[in-house]
């Protein structure tokens, strides 16, 4: 195993450290002196050393959480000095000296500050908000949609909106629409109806596809999984419903479904699939399993010959790749034409991955995340033959849709990377440089759990917005 050693920025001058409970989801804010002094090099090497056996090799994942005992310099520094047993946490005073625990707590500290800056304090004030290089108008465009989970654009300026619930909606002139013809979906925790997109040549053949939580009912126990239906949409109504794949095998759980879908310019239907919260029996296992992957078909649901996996007979299947732990987000580079996609990871970790044929993204055999009751879920950052992400998050901003800048509307975001964040209610700007990401802007901030991001055949961006005042929502630019 390769070991790598972060060494963080140090904070040097006064500042105000915040800190969070989860459980109330209140803010405390608590003024103290951090200045960091000492060998934080040192540090680094003593929290890999001692510490990242039981909290994660990255620091940053550790110190997201709830602190029982307190998280400023003192607390911290008594906690690393004489541990608190009941708590299984040990005592280092015989291992470090003074020096080294103090410059072990500030280099903590410097973590507990990189989670902050993802709480925002206010929520918007007004319908403008102000990025580095462009001020935007956020204008109303769909209300009294709960869950916004997917947008489409149809002709003549009208939407198509996924709502979680069961319901899909066509919207125009702020008004909704139902439409008639969705199959029952197992609406319950992260299951729903979810992704809409239109075929390539909707113009000529009406045709849509979606994907939703499909249930069955086994021995008496309601089950489900990820299902895509492709239909015809005639007015207001779905016509001709097929179903065209169906994941294997259906769970009893009702959580990562996955569920994004995206065509490529070959006309081939990508859908990702999230593992179901079985991380130990889908995502690395093949064969007739599509929990945990990214899979790829033709439009009427049949089999690309060149797919990378084969069954036992010989025979190629929806398989593309696999190792993925909840895939939320899926889009075409419109530059590269590579496939990109983001997924959660656990406490920490979350990535941006790019798509190949036949690759192991590595979940859960290697991750930059912990469990979410602390426990490490494997002490691998890389291993031989799975492939890196090519950017993560830590903290876990949960990250929901993807889209590509590629409009002159916004010509300073010109060829950015925007992804919507569930947990932090904000809207993620990556500027890239090929396949790098070298800076990131948090827009939108306070705004709402941000479900689905996309640039519309107007050239607008436009966002999917939970929360009381759910809504569909398009980016304009001011001066």
């Amino acid at each position: 195993m390769t070991i790598k050693i972060f060494v963080f920025p140090v904070m040097l001058a006064a500042g105000t450290v915040l800190f969070f409970c989860k459980d109330t989801k209140e803010a405390y804010t608590v003024t103290q002196e951090v200045t960091v002094t000492g060998n934080q090099d040192r540090a680094a090497q003593n929290y890999q050393n001692y510490c990242s056996g039981c909290h994660g090799e990255k620091m940053d994942m550790f110190v997201d959480r709830q602190w029982k005992h307190g998280s400023e310099l003192k607390d911290l520094v008594f906690g690393i000095k004489n541990g608190y047993s009941n708590d299984g946490m040990p005592a280092f005073a015989a291992t470090f000296s003074d020096e080294e625990t103090k410059e072990l707590a500030q280099y903590i500290l410097t973590g507990i500050k990189n989670v902050e800056q993802y709480y925002f304090d206010d929520s918007p004030k007004s319908n403008i908000f102000k990025s580095e290089k462009i001020t935007v108008r956020v204008d109303t465009i769909a209300t009294g949609i709960a869950v916004p989970w997917g947008i489409a654009f149809l002709p003549d300026n009208e939407l198509l909106v996924t709502n979680r619930g069961g319901q899909l909606y066509r919207v125009k002139n702020r008004k909704n629409t139902k439409v008639n013809g969705v199959p029952e979906v197992v609406a319950q925790g992260q299951g729903g109806l979810l992704d809409v997109i239109l075929h390539p040549d909707y113009a000529n053949n009406h045709r849509i596809y979606f994907s939703y939580s499909k249930g069955k009912n086994v021995n008496g126990r309601k089950l489900a999984t990820t299902a895509v239906m492709t239909a015809i949409l005639d007015g207001n109504n779905l016509k001709q419903q097929k179903i065209i794949f169906e994941a294997n095998p259906y769970a009893s759980t009702r959580h990562h479904y996955g569920s994004r879908l995206v065509f490529d310019d070959k006309g081939y239907l990508f859908i990702s699939v999230g593992e179901r919260g079985n991380e130990n029996g889908n995502p690395q296992t093949l064969g007739d399993n599509q929990l945990g992957k990214i899979h790829r078909i033709k439009e009427d649901g049949s089999i690309p010959a060149d797919n990378p996996f084969k069954d036992k007979n010989g025979k190629p299947t929806s398989l593309y790749c696999y190792g993925n732990r909840n895939p939320q987000s899926l889009a075409i580079n419109p530059f590269t034409k590579e496939l990109w996609e983001t997924e959660h990871g656990p406490r920490g970790g979350d990535e941006i991955n790019i798509i190949t044929p036949g690759t192991n993204y590595g979940w859960p055999l290697v991750s930059y995340g912990i469990n979410y009751n602390g426990e490490v879920i494997t002490d691998k950052t890389e291993a031989p033959g799975i492939q890196d992400p090519l950017h993560y998050w830590i903290p876990s901003i949960a990250p929901s849709g993807m889209a590509f800048v590629t409009s002159d509307v916004y010509k300073q975001w010109k060829g950015a990377l925007l992804v919507g964040s569930l947990r932090f209610k904000y809207l993620n700007l990556c500027y890239l440089d090929g396949n790098k990401v070298t800076h990131e802007e948090k827009l939108l901030k306070n705004i709402g759990r941000l479900r689905d991001v996309r640039q519309g055949p107007d050239g607008y961006i436009y966002v999917g917005v939970e929360d009381t005042n759910a809504s569909v929502l398009r980016l304009v630019p001011v001066e």
